[in-house]
This record gives C-alpha cells, sequence and structure tokens, in this order.
C-alpha cells in the first residue's frame, strides 16, 4: 500500500537550487485514490491523541495538514512567511538546509495547553519544523506530535526533533 503511494513522488534534480534533488508530491496529490489513502494512514498514527488543531506551514503543508485537521476533527493553524497573516503575530528565525527564513503565526491562534499536532510535506533538516514547535510553545500550547508524507533520513532531521512523536509516512 506505502509502496504505491512511495511510487507516485517523483525526484527533480537541481531544484530549487544546484545540488538539491527535491522530492516532486504533486504526482501523488494528483490521485485520487492514492492521496485520500496517504492521508488516512497519517491520520490513524494521531486519532486518538486529543489533537485540537493542527499547525502547518506554508504552502505545502496547507495541502497536507487541511485534510488532517478534517479528519481528526480538529482545528486548522497556518504559518506563513512573514507579512502574509492579517493580524497580530508571533515570529520566529530558522535555518534550512539551503538557506535560512521566518515563519509567523497569529498570536491568537492557539490556546495555552492547547494539543498540536504539527504537519507538513516534507521532513530534510527539522529546520522549518522546529521553527513551527518554537512558535507553538510561544503561545504555551503542547506539541503532541509531527506527522510529514517524506522524511529525508540521510539529512538526520529527526534527530534535531529530539522527544517528540515524529511519523513519517514514506522514508528516503
Amino acid at each position: 500500500m506505502i509502496e504505491a503511494i512511495k511510487e507516485l513522488i517523483r525526484d527533480i534534480p537541481d531544484f530549487p537550487k544546484p545540488g538539491i534533488l527535491f522530492k516532486d508530491i504533486t504526482p501523488l496529490l494528483a490521485d485520487p485514490k492514492q492521496f485520500p489513502r496517504a492521508i488516512d494512514l497519517i491520520s490513524r498514527q494521531f486519532q486518538n491523541k486529543g489533537i485540537d488543531h493542527v499547525v502547518c506551514v506554508e504552502a505545502r503543508g496547507f495541502i497536507v495538514g487541511t485534510p488532517l485537521a478534517y479528519k481528526l476533527g480538529a482545528g486548522l493553524v497556518p504559518v506563513r512567511k512573514p507579512g502574509k497573516l492579517p493580524y497580530q503575530t508571533v515570529r520566529t528565525t530558522y535555518e534550512l538546509e539551503y538557506g535560512s527564513g521566518s515563519l509567523e503565526m497569529h498570536t491568537d491562534a492557539l490556546k495555552p495547553g492547547a494539543r498540536v499536532l504539527i504537519a507538513d510535506d516534507l521532513l530534510a533538516t527539522g529546520g522549518t519544523t522546529a521553527a513551527a514547535i518554537e512558535l507553538v510553545k510561544k503561545l504555551k500550547a503542547e506539541v503532541v506530535g509531527i506527522a510529514v508524507l517524506v522524511e529525508l533520513l540521510f539529512l538526520q532531521g529527526r534527530a534535531r526533533l529530539a522527544g517528540f512523536d515524529v511519523f513519517s509516512l514514506i522514508q528516503y
């Protein structure tokens, strides 16, 4: 079952810059059987964890996080690049495997003690996920788990997220 999902993820060399092998999930997203199956498999890992909100990072994280929030009966909290959210925000800066960036979340997105699942399409170095964790902590909410479609094991991002329940559907 997972192999059929994995077959739909294609490699794009030298994107977004030379030396990066990009894992393109768009063929998976276009498949009306396998994409829902992938979301079902991920959501099962967190069904009984009392998730209040799914926090997802733009842009591909929205694609994974939105159906997960629906399946888990949870609210959806978008995390965006600076200047994209209309209300007051908290911000953090983080390092990527090919640069750095900043992320923001609304100051009222999570109540203290809220149980949060962080969702994204890919776990690489863990920088983006660590930044999302920092934003959740700034609002005094609890990260219950981290869910990704794809994990690039050779970049050891999971090590940066030690102490958290990390689930990846597919590993390379």
